[in-house]
């Protein structure tokens, strides 16, 4: 995919995240720019981490992670490149206000890009909200590993 060939939003996000099968936990991207991506979630009763008909909030910093991960594929997309593996290194006060998040609603994941550092680290703000109530926030610290040297071994998207 190249710069010109970018989806019109909202879009899917699976082209985007590195993820196989059902473990993309994100369906589209609804906002992106070049520090800023807002996804939506809708989790349904059959989802992995349903637990009687809601999601553990700790599943959050997951959704979180897979926003960057979204938000980092479309940039390398913007630059016709596929989505790479990145890393997610750890997280600071990661916070919510409730222990879970019923399913069959809509929940907007949305991360913003403090710095990026040349090494491969880079740091992201990210909040999850039910309509206009925040429901978690955190920092996350991640980390995309250099391009691979010719011989290395590759990790790469499963198909289905």
């Amino acid at each position: 995919m190249n710069g010109s060939a970018l989806p019109t939003l909202p879009c899917p996000i699976t082209p985007f995240v590195p993820h196989a099968q059902g473990m993309c936990l994100l369906e589209r991207i609804v906002e992106v720019d070049e520090t800023h991506l807002a996804a939506e979630a809708t989790p349904e009763a059959q989802d992995l981490f349903c637990w009687e008909a809601a999601i553990p909030a700790w599943v959050g910093l997951e959704w979180m992670a897979q926003a960057v991960a979204a938000w980092a594929g479309w940039q390398a997309a913007a630059q016709g490149k596929s989505p790479t593996v990145g890393f997610l290194v750890g997280t600071r006060r990661f916070e919510t206000v409730a222990d879970e998040f019923p399913v069959e609603r809509t929940y907007r994941v949305s991360v913003s890009l403090d710095f990026r550092a040349d090494n491969g680290l880079g740091q992201f703000r990210g909040t999850i909200e039910d309509g206009t109530t925040l429901l978690a926030e955190g920092s996350l610290t991640v980390y995309v590993p250099a391009s691979p040297a010719p011989g290395d071994p590759v990790i790469s998207r499963a198909t289905t």
